[in-house]
């Protein structure tokens, strides 16, 4: 989208409008409404999903945080909300700290402090949990993840995106059934892209399997400690062949590149 902020609602219609010119389907990825004045407006962004979805082909994905991760941007810096550095090239030693706090301690505004910084990383505190629930329970949404894995300290959604659905959100706080949730991250994801044989435990079927406890299984990740592998998963099988076991490492690695069926 040309913006997540105040102009979300113009964003999409532009994109919807897009899609419509080109006679294509329209994925929004990471739906989400960032910034503090931006807060809430879900309940308006879905309302026109749900108004553009009668006469046309759109969903959307989301990543179960309040929190995006990404290289410090200028463009971003506010006083709104929380930022924190996960790193900085000339000065390494303020990595976990909050762009305020260091600010502060320079004497100087965010934005020169942030100047003095790049390159650098940070965590942006701008999404509400509200809207972060209300996106994910929306029936056209796609539980989505990526990241910067070389990044010193990634998001968490590297390693905890799924688990945390499948654990915080579904089993402890209720927000759909654990079919529901398998569904989105699954059999919807690979039916939207059109990727032939997978998503299903089915005949016939590639044989992409996760063995987890749905009573324990849970993201570890966090912002300060992100690279953690995920608790309840006992093993992942990629095209048939076991790729994590019982004894919690990489085994084999069989993945593959997927062309959608045309």
């Amino acid at each position: 989208l040309r913006s997540e902020f105040e102009p979300i609602l113009e964003a999409l219609d532009e994109a919807f409008r897009i899609g419509r010119h080109g006679k294509v389907p329209v994925v929004v990825s990471h739906h989400k409404c960032a910034g503090a004045k931006n807060w809430g407006r879900t309940v308006e962004t879905l309302k026109l999903f749900d108004k553009v979805r009668e006469q046309q082909d759109v969903s959307c994905d989301c990543y179960p945080y309040s929190a995006s991760s990404s290289t410090l941007d200028m463009k971003q810096i506010t006083d709104e909300f929380e930022i924190v550095i996960t790193w900085s090239e000339p000065h390494p030693e303020v990595a976990g700290r909050s762009l305020k706090q260091i600010a502060d301690d320079w004497s100087m505004s965010l934005h020169e402090a942030g100047k003095l910084l790049m390159p650098a990383g940070a965590i942006y505190y701008n999404m509400d949990e509200q809207d972060v629930r209300r996106v994910l329970r929306y029936p056209a949404t796609m539980v989505g993840s990526d990241g910067l894995p070389n990044d010193p300290m990634p998001h968490p959604r590297l390693w905890g995106a799924f688990p945390r659905v499948l654990g915080h959100y579904s089993r402890d706080e209720k927000l759909f059934p654990l079919t529901q949730a398998v569904h989105k991250m699954t059999g919807m994801s690979a039916a939207r892209f059109q990727l032939p044989e997978r998503g299903q435990v089915k005949r016939g079927y590639y044989a992409d399997l996760v063995l987890f406890d749905p009573l324990t299984v849970r993201d570890v990740a966090s912002f300060n400690n992100p690279k953690q592998p995920a608790a309840g998963i006992e093993a992942v099988m990629v095209n048939g062949v076991m790729s994590y076991g019982f004894e919690q490492k990489v085994t084999g690695r069989a993945g593959r590149f997927l062309r959608r069926q045309k």
